[in-house]
């Protein structure tokens, strides 16, 4: 079946976690990309652990699942004049190396944007291309921190907590290949491409000051850490049950009231300072202490069920092994079976575009460093197999 971007050709000159990433999803979508690596070495997630039986690097093969790889080096004014002449045939062009790499090697926006004017340009970086902090080098952790997500995760006794995935990363990416697509439909309104500058800090502050700087513009209270608990809703956290941990989230007054006749409190319902989620809120701590006297004594399956079947929302906290193998993601394909040539059969994450005409699909094996040299420096700039075995020979590819 046909991706929406099957007529999108995408040169993808990222590595690490969050251009990769970023250039799936236009994959998982239907674009052709092509992945231009450093001769020798590749994208340096290549090499980095857990490896298969096959000596391949697992994280790597997941995130570049379908994509084509040529080889080409960049510090070599030869290789940057193949890259640009490669810029003449593409649509979109996306690259996370720090701010001015790609302007120092003739590779930045405003020289590729002479030689395609309807090219797409993508910048994903720890700190975006202005302000103060654009030459600083940056990984996920550090944005998670200065984005200010470690600030108002764990504890509140304990330190400033990261995310469990590299958020910064994975949202980061996301943002790009949502701006990719709207510059692609103005594109098709306007006839011209643009420059998208993406920051990792940015991203993270996006989604955390969603949440947590309304109350502080209003009262310049500092959010404390909150551990499980929800910054507008209480009771609304992870609670300890005979044999395991629940999620409880009880938002409306309706859901409140049906709570407490679950849990035999029915005397609370006429409290004042239970009333509503405003005053619940201040007294967080109290309500946590209730549920927990109710969550404690029953075991999880308890808990559910008659939550559930008071339509209240309420689930367990599975191990990170149920969870890979619940059977609700494998009946959405979130969990598929890709074929390695080397590895063989490795379970991955599937894809999340539900789209009915034009759904994702990342069920493509991810390629060898170079494996498409003379497929694209054939096929798209036309060079013969003496020029291509040349340019090997050379070090250029």
């Amino acid at each position: 079946m046909a991706g929406a971007l099957e007529d999108i050709k995408v040169l993808d000159f990222t590595r690490m976690y969050a251009g990769p990433f970023c250039t799936m999803l236009l994959k998982d979508l239907g674009a052709e990309v092509i992945k231009v690596e450093i001769p020798g070495g590749g994208d340096a997630v290549r090499s980095i652990p857990p490896i298969t039986q096959g000596g391949e690097a697992y994280i790597f093969l997941s995130l570049n699942r379908g994509k084509k790889s040529v080889t080409l080096d960049l510090q070599n004014e030869r290789g940057c004049q193949i890259a640009r002449e490669l810029v003449k045939h593409v649509d979109v062009v996306v690259e996370n190396y720090a701010c001015g790499v790609m302007e120092r090697l003739g590779l930045g926006y405003e020289e590729l944007d002479k030689i395609n004017p309807r090219l797409i340009y993508a910048s994903l970086s720890g700190f975006g291309h202005t302000g103060p902090r654009s030459s600083q080098t940056a990984f996920d952790t550090l944005a998670q921190a200065m984005g200010g997500l470690m600030s108002v995760t764990g504890f509140v006794d304990g330190p400033p907590t990261k995310a469990g995935p590299a958020l910064a990363d994975f949202v980061g990416a996301l943002y790009t290949s949502n701006s990719i697509l709207a510059a692609l439909h103005h594109r098709s309104i306007a006839g011209k491409g643009q420059h998208i500058d993406i920051s990792m800090q940015d991203s993270i502050w996006a989604i955390t000051a969603l949440q947590f700087s309304p109350n502080y513009y209003l009262t310049g209270e500092v959010p404390e850490r909150l551990g499980n608990r929800q910054v507008e809703a209480t009771p609304f956290s992870v609670y300890p049950a005979k044999d395991g941990y629940v999620v409880i989230a009880i938002v409306t007054i309706g859901q409140w009231q049906k709570f407490l006749e679950v849990i035999e409190r029915e005397d609370l319902l006429g409290v004042e300072k239970y009333a509503n989620q405003v005053e619940r809120i201040k007294h967080c701590h109290e309500i946590d202490s209730i549920v927990e006297a109710w969550t404690s004594t029953r075991s999880i399956d308890e808990i559910v069920s008659r939550l559930n079947d008071a339509r209240l929302p309420c689930s367990p906290v599975p191990t990170f092994d149920q969870v890979a193998n619940d059977p609700h993601l494998h009946s959405r394909e979130m969990i598929i079976e890709v074929e390695q040539l080397i590895s063989g059969t490795l379970r991955m994450p599937g894809s999340v575009f539900k789209l009915s005409a034009t759904p994702g699909d990342l069920n493509y094996p991810a390629p060898f460093l170079g494996q498409d040299n003379y497929e694209v420096y054939s096929g798209i700039l036309g060079y013969t197999e003496q020029e291509i075995h040349q340019m090997a020979s050379d070090g250029i590819i």
